[in-house]
């Protein structure tokens, strides 16, 4: 053993002897092989100082985040994470021995045994297993929605006039019907000058929003929006025995509403920081959340948006919440956000084109100075060996320790059909969400609001007629009293039938009920 590696063990051993709670990671790698006694631990009170999980496709990246969440729920920390392949579901059944595992436990001298996690299964509403999930539009806001739409700095500044409006007026948005029914009515001849006050909304700028909506709706966003509302206190839960409840957002089609499945993800972050109440730095997080394709979150961002990520990991800290970003490389993340990121797990990367090199070069710069040669090191990692450094519980960053990672308890893959069925059924929050609700909303109010315009158009109009007609024929009115023959109703009834303003409100309820009955026929519309 050279000076070099005995000091670098040596530092290892000591930066990582916390006497905290904390969680192991696996062991220290000297020349390719298990250092037993220099033990890899993150300190469970610096979970909260939030963390980067990273490296190349089948390096490993779901299997770690497999081993930190069993032992979160071990420690009675609850935990969120999403499950973009459909492997983590594995965790509900216990892993059977063998040769690999036996091999890889017994070289890190650590304990282990096949252990089935308590899982609560969800999915993005429509179809899936589990509990649905849903947030109304006007809870999700602007911002998140604009990133959802991919609109330009311009649109959003519209939809978030929108959406003030549709607030000062009492409108809720629950869906993308009330959303789609407010943007048709401020364009509209009727509201036009709604918004005259406020600088008012461009008819090119409605027709894009409108648009993107209408592919939002066709990518299963009509699934997603609207009621009931998840609460995020339900992944905040432990079991009797005292672990931590691991909430398992199922995504196996992810790759169709990729910016959907992200954002949202945003949401629930925003909405846990609106609802919890601050505690400091406590000795254990209440939660951790972990993002699966953090990339999909920044890809054509808007600054406002970019900011409001900022903010939301800079400030949940103090919540207690941590947050954990997992990607390929560290550039996936902007620099604002990657700098709280304490706590780092960096599998191997790949550097077979020039990109690949830069973001090698980018990765090495973001880790403390070590006596690796990290540029070697990240490329030549095995599966499930990672270079780590995390916050200390002093809050000081550990030194660099290449380590092979433990294997987890649960299964690796997923569970068989009738374990998760089993889940499922278990679940304590899964009826709460099962029906959708429908509640009086903007869609209804505007409408009733047309209809009633429209009928009180039409009683004036109708009246002013019957005065006009009684002022030229005063001696057949009075000779009648005030009663009209049946011919002369159904001659009044024709006029009011055949005026435009009747049927120009005809076509506009047409349009909707046509649209209504189109969408319920291809199952994507609300229930009305």
């Amino acid at each position: 053993m050279s000076d070099q590696t005995s000091s670098q063990i040596d530092q290892i051993r000591q930066g990582y002897a916390f006497t905290e709670p904390s969680i192991v990671l696996g062991g220290a790698l000297e020349g390719g092989e298990v250092v037993p006694d220099a033990v890899v631990r993150l300190p469970l009170s610096s979970m909260n100082r939030h963390g980067l999980v990273a490296g190349a496709t089948g390096t490993g990246k779901t299997v770690t985040l497999q081993v930190l969440a069993e032992q979160l729920s071990d420690a009675g920390v609850p935990v969120f994470l999403a499950d973009i392949k459909g492997d983590l579901t594995g965790m509900a059944t216990p892993a059977t021995a063998n040769a690999k595992i036996d091999e890889r436990m017994g070289a890190l001298a650590q304990e282990w045994s096949g252990t089935a996690y308590p899982l609560e299964l969800l999915h993005l509403g429509g179809q899936g297993v589990g509990t649905s999930v849903r947030a109304t539009v006007t809870s999700f806001g602007p911002t998140l929605l604009s990133k959802v739409l991919r609109l330009n700095k311009t649109q959003e500044s519209s939809l978030g006039l929108v959406f003030h409006w549709a607030d000062q007026q009492g409108l809720a948005l629950l869906d993308l019907l009330d959303l789609t029914t407010v943007i048709q009515h401020l364009v509209s001849d009727e509201g036009k000058g709604d918004l005259k006050g406020l600088g008012g909304l461009a008819k090119s700028t409605a027709g894009v929003i409108l648009r993107e909506l209408v592919a939002l709706s066709a990518a299963g966003g009509d699934d997603f929006f609207g009621e009931p509302e998840f609460d995020t206190t339900d992944l905040m839960r432990t079991t009797a025995e005292g672990r931590g409840v691991i909430s398992c957002l199922e995504l196996p089609g992810v790759q169709d509403k990729p910016v959907l499945f992200s954002t949202f993800l945003m949401w629930l972050l925003a909405d846990l920081f609106q609802d919890l109440p601050e505690v400091g730095n406590p000795d254990r997080p209440t939660l951790v959340f972990f993002f699966d394709e953090a990339h999909l979150l920044f890809d054509d961002a808007s600054d406002a948006f970019l900011d409001s990520v900022e903010q939301a990991v800079r400030l949940i800290r103090s919540k207690g919440v941590g947050v954990f970003f997992v990607t390929q490389t560290p550039k996936d993340v902007p620099d604002s956000v990657l700098a709280q990121l304490g706590n780092r797990v960096q599998h191997a990367l790949r550097a077979h084109t020039p990109n690949d090199a830069k973001a090698l070069r980018a990765t090495v710069s973001t880790f403390p100075t070590s006596e690796y040669d990290l540029a070697e090191v990240l490329t030549s990692m095995g599966t499930g060996e990672a270079a780590i450094t995390v916050l200390s519980e002093k809050g000081a960053p550990t030194p660099v320790a290449v380590t092979r990672l433990r294997a987890p308890q649960g299964r690796i893959g997923p569970s068989e059909e009738g374990v998760l069925a089993q889940v499922v059924e278990a679940s304590q929050i899964r009826t709460r969400y099962a029906e959708v609700a429908d509640r009086e909303s903007a869609y209804e109010m505007l409408t009733a609001r047309l209809q009633k315009a429209a009928a009180s158009a039409e009683a004036a109009a109708a009246a002013e007629r019957v005065e006009r007609a009684e002022r030229a024929e005063p001696e057949r009115v009075r000779s009648s009293g005030s009663r009209r023959s049946r011919a002369e109703d159904e001659g009044l009834v024709g006029q009011v039938v055949g005026s435009t303003a009747f049927r120009s409100m005809m076509r506009s309820a047409g349009t909707v009920i046509g649209r209504e009955i189109t969408r319920s026929i291809f199952g994507t519309g609300r229930r009305r």
